[in-house]
């Protein structure tokens, strides 16, 4: 009977400080969650980047989080001081095991300050290239002109040499004319057909002229500029719009040529 009540004492007294522990860590998790909509609501008042303050958030729930954590195991009679210190000697090998992530964060924050790029433009970086789709604490996405996305560690891009294009890409397409064609009607022609392409932007101006002089032709260098989306189809539309246009015109694109000799060795 003695034993019995030993047993019921201790259930008793474990139960309640599960409760407890259990409400603590429910009161916390809501707390982190309302400091969290707070502190969004809060810095949507500032112009600051989205994954600043998707970080900032985080770093305060987390705080809240960790300390409702501690008050629930100081709740079960653990004592928080001695867990503390034996934390701070496993954070230093965890730091050092996360290098790399604590590198791309930094780097990931360095890149959202300064701004090297932005999202919805175009650029070469460590041999890839592509549109950017995302900048994030950790990653930058690229998409591809075929639609695959490259994924690229922040702190591979700092230190890097960077080529950015911004939000448009020069098209460069050549077409070549018989060098007996009227010039001055060819460039006009293909001076049409490129500025009536509604994928086209005509600040900066196309570029239209002769860009150099080949064994069997005159070739044209074809050169306007067009969104980053518009790249791939507007190649495929000026091409097709100028071997009409010149068939119109009767202007001709001549095939290879090559003149032989032969040598009487009698």
């Amino acid at each position: 009977m003695f034993g019995t009540d030993i047993s019921m004492d201790l259930v008793i007294q474990y139960g309640l400080q599960a409760a407890s522990g259990l409400l603590i860590l429910g009161i916390g998790a809501f707390l982190a969650k309302a400091a969290g909509r707070y502190t969004h609501k809060t810095l949507e008042k500032f112009e600051m980047e989205p994954p600043v303050q998707l970080l900032l958030v985080r770093i305060v729930k987390g705080i809240i989080f960790l300390f409702t954590l501690l008050v629930m195991l100081q709740q079960f009679g653990i004592q928080i001081f001695p867990l503390i210190a034996g934390l701070g000697v496993v954070g230093v090998g965890i730091g050092l095991a996360l290098q790399g992530v604590f590198l791309n964060l930094f780097a990931g924050l360095s890149i959202i300050m300064t701004k090297p790029f932005r999202v919805g433009e175009f650029i070469d970086i460590l041999g890839e290239h592509g549109e950017v789709q995302s900048i994030d604490i950790f990653t930058t996405k690229l998409r591809h002109i075929d639609q695959s996305i490259v994924v690229i560690p922040n702190r591979k891009i700092i230190g890097e040499i960077l080529h950015n294009y911004g939000k448009i890409r020069q098209l460069n397409l050549t077409v070549g004319v018989a060098y007996a064609t009227n010039l001055s009607q060819a460039l006009a022609t293909v001076t049409g057909v490129v500025n009536a392409n509604p994928r086209v932007v005509q600040d900066p101006a196309p570029v239209i002229g002769v860009g150099q002089l080949g064994d069997s032709s005159i070739n044209i260098a074809v050169k306007p500029w067009v969104a980053v989306s518009d790249y791939v189809p507007a190649q495929a539309e000026l091409y097709q719009a100028i071997v009409e246009a010149f068939g119109t015109d009767r202007i001709q694109i001549p095939f290879p040529q090559r003149e032989i000799r032969m040598l009487n060795a009698s």
